[in-house]
């Protein structure tokens, strides 16, 4: 199949608003994106979907072959092939591409977090390292926009995490930092049957404010030139 039709596709049959968020952008961005999107969107799969953990983590070894081809060879998945069209035109670090392997690595791993500081690697692997790929494609003037796209990320991240608490818990997976359910009251039990208590609530507000505290961050480190 032709790379780019591809990871169109991809982008497109995913539901995400990225296709159309993307669809003013010139030609060349906006296919880059696409071949992130999908990269992005087909290691994550390989994590989430099925139940046999030595072929999802064959799987991600593969992508870091085909990663290590994207640069210094021929890769051979028409994702990877259109994401080496990509970097040709746009400095995509490779670093930042592994690191999205290793973040989705992180799930086969653990399911739970002690403290947020534990929770951060996870939050810039799985969110920033996608953003400063981003930036490298959409192109700023300022260095210091790296530092908008972690923090964004980050944001991001907290904020996915927020949203998807209950089917997450319900998938065995409690990103919500042990000590946090600890401090408020709150078990991960309740997280999964979604009880909506007062306890539950403080522990919300208090993961928002962290969440937003990051946005702040972001906004701030945004160079007004870019």
């Amino acid at each position: 199949m032709n790379p780019t039709k591809f990871v169109s596709r991809l982008t497109r049959k995913s539901r995400s608003n990225f296709f159309y968020a993307f669809l003013c952008l010139p030609r060349p961005q906006r296919e880059a994106l696409y071949a992130v999107y999908a990269f992005c969107r087909i290691v994550d799969d390989a994590v989430d979907v099925g139940q046999d953990q030595p072929a999802k983590r064959k799987e991600l070894d593969r992508w870091r072959g085909e990663i290590a081809q994207v640069f210094d060879g021929s890769p051979t998945h028409p994702a990877a092939q259109r994401l080496q069209a990509a970097v040709k035109l746009f400095p995509i670090p490779r670093e930042a591409l592994n690191e999205i392997i290793a973040g989705v690595e992180m799930d086969l791993d653990r399911s739970t977090y002690k403290t947020f500081d534990d929770l951060y690697p996870y939050c810039y692997r799985v969110a920033s390292a996608v953003g400063l790929c981003c930036i490298e494609i959409f192109g700023y003037s300022d260095v210091r926009a790296r530092e908008y796209a972690v923090n964004l990320g980050v944001a991001l991240q907290l904020t996915n995490i927020m949203r998807d608490v209950q089917p997450d818990a319900l998938a065995g997976r409690v990103y919500l930092p042990q000590d946090d359910l600890d401090r408020f009251g709150v078990a991960a039990g309740d997280l999964a049957a979604g009880r909506y208590t007062p306890e539950f609530l403080s522990l919300m507000q208090h993961q928002a404010a962290r969440a937003r505290d990051y946005y702040e961050r972001a906004w701030t480190a945004l160079p007004r030139s870019d």
